[in-house]
């Protein structure tokens, strides 16, 4: 079982930046990335971004693209979600998940 804690969330204007973290109690040796998540109000949850624990390959959804950035520390087990020009559409809880197992989740909203 591996723990995933996340923080970085919070309340911004459209336009604001946030960085969310997501920290895993240990790696795996499954060979799975990290990858974001995020579930809006009513909707069914959504695949952000994602990045190997080796090598630099990452994806992510068009509407993350040129905005989102996600990168990691290897001497830490964090991974990062860095988020710039922020829009209403942004506003969900955002979730780390690796090797099947997933975070509580982080809020963030933004306002218009």
């Amino acid at each position: 079982q591996v723990q995933l804690v996340e923080s970085g969330g919070g309340v911004v204007q459209a336009g604001g930046a946030l960085r969310l973290s997501c920290t895993a109690s240990k790696r795996t040796a499954s060979g799975y990335p990290m990858r974001w998540f995020r579930q809006a109000p009513g909707k069914e949850r959504e695949f952000v971004a994602s990045i190997w624990w080796t090598g630099s390959s990452t994806q992510y959804r068009p509407f993350a693209k040129g905005r989102f950035t996600i990168s990691r520390d290897d001497a830490r087990n964090t991974v990062y979600l860095q988020m710039n020009d922020l829009k209403p559409e942004d506003t969900a809880v955002y979730y780390c998940e690796y090797d099947n197992n997933w975070g509580q989740g982080v809020q963030v909203t933004v306002s218009s």
